[in-house]
């Protein structure tokens, strides 16, 4: 009996996705809930997994098409036998010359269940076969696809599991080829100098030069649609302020250990910026509102989006009432986020809704920037490194742990009094963290 496989909901508002990768091919034995399939929606990338345990029989739609929620992609038959695997070439080689008398086998690899790490590295070169088929369908396929030594690959998975991004992202960090060496000018002479010769012309290119198309991920093409909506919509201003970071670092380092103890979570900074933004979004609240057609909706909460770094683009995730958690609370969910969006684990409700934004390209080593609003958001605060530089306190030069803040904000909604309001509030609760104790 076949079984139909079909497009599960894929999150508020979003109807169709973009089949990228098939993880099983027809002929395949799968198990139930195993994942035959990812797609790609505007936000997530999520699996499809098989309702039943049997065998895929039937691939009804091919990578990259855009498929909706709820249509049918693929047919597993639960009476049906799998075929059996055909050795490939690599393994053929390899058993005439390891097992050349029909011997029992010899593994050549070692799987630790807890880290799976992985002995006998593999030469540059196609991965060896019998490294790969330890590994999770996805991360395989991702393997031979991008011919990348999983051995050599430090996983960023949950207990050290390789995931797919990891595999990715050593692919795309191999060396790139050496630049074409420059020619050596000739050798000076005391000869007469000759008239002038006509230009020549241009030497054609030498060395190994590619290039390479790659087409967008619906993630990409999402990013960028909507950052230039932003810029087309929005009447977008920055004003940018700088702050002393010695409060808050000197809080940190006399709790950090207490902290740590008692909540099982560090304590960073964004804890004290996301508390700060929301007292300063108390008496500035048209930072933490929309606009709607020809109303202005004005938010009794904070949900503020985190932007978050992940392999395919930038993510932001929401801390949903920020407002009203408690610093161990923001620090566990960002902590969260932060692992999941790693891993490709967020979901679209993660990232759904948000009232205001907070950016740290500060953790790249951006001293300065001009952050872009994510509509239909009308603010958001970027942060930046942190650097010892010369400031006058009482009248001496001193130096001191400083950052510069830029708040980029809608024109249309919010006025440069409100702007320069909303920062100077936040500058002070960070310079005075007993300010977001008394809610001052």
């Amino acid at each position: 009996m076949a079984t139909d496989v079909e497009v599960p909901a894929l999150g508020e508002s979003i109807t169709e996705g973009t089949l990228a990768q098939w993880l099983k091919k027809p002929g395949e034995a799968v198990a139930a809930d195993e994942p035959i399939a990812s797609l790609e929606t505007d936000k997530v990338s999520v699996e499809v997994p098989s309702p039943v345990a049997g065998v895929l029989t039937e691939q009804l739609v091919s990578e990259g098409d855009t498929v909706a929620v709820g249509s049918v992609i693929a047919r597993i038959d639960q009476s049906a036998t799998a075929s059996p695997a055909q050795p490939t070439p690599a393994q053929a080689a390899a058993a005439s010359t390891t097992n050349p008398a029909g011997a029992g086998e010899t593994p050549a690899l070692r799987e630790d269940a807890e880290l799976n790490t992985l002995e006998a590295p593999n030469a540059d070169g196609p991965p060896r076969d019998d490294v790969i088929t330890t590994l999770s369908p996805a991360v395989r396929r991702a393997v031979l696809e991008y011919h990348v030594d999983p051995t050599s690959i430090r996983g960023s998975g949950k207990d050290g599991r390789l995931t797919k991004d990891d595999v990715i992202a050593a692919a795309q960090g191999k060396a790139a080829p050496a630049a074409a060496p420059q020619a050596k000018a000739p050798p000076a002479t005391s000869a007469p100098v000759a008239p002038a010769a006509p230009a020549p012309q241009a030497r054609p290119a030498t060395g190994d030069r590619k290039e390479e198309r790659v087409k967008m991920t619906r993630i990409r093409q999402t990013i960028a649609r909507r950052l230039k909506e932003a810029q087309n919509t929005a009447a977008m201003l920055t004003t940018f302020n700088d702050v002393d970071m010695s409060a808050v670092i000197d809080a940190r380092a006399r709790y950090k250990d207490l902290f740590e103890k008692k909540h099982g979570i560090r304590l960073g900074f964004m804890g004290f910026f996301v508390k700060a933004c929301a007292l300063a979004a108390k008496d500035v609240p048209s930072v933490n509102a929309s606009i709607e057609g020809d109303e202005i909706v004005y938010h009794d909460y904070l949900d503020v989006s985190v932007a978050v770094s992940a392999p395919k683009g930038l993510v932001v995730p929401v801390v949903r009432d920020a407002d009203r958690m408690s610093f161990a609370e923001i620090e566990k969910t960002i902590a969260d986020f932060g692992k999941r969006a790693k891993e490709g684990m967020l979901t679209a409700e993660d990232m759904a809704g948000g009232t205001f934004t907070i950016s740290n390209g500060g953790v790249f080593g951006s001293l300065l920037s001009t952050p872009i609003i994510n509509p239909p958001q009308s603010a958001v605060l970027g942060m930046h490194r942190i650097e010892e530089r010369p400031v006058v306190k009482d009248g001496q030069i001193v130096a001191r742990p400083m950052m510069y803040l830029a708040l980029s904000y809608d024109h249309r909604l919010i006025d440069g009094r409100e702007a320069v309001t909303f920062l100077v509030r936040v500058k002070e609760a960070i310079e005075d963290p007993t300010r977001l104790l008394i809610d001052l």
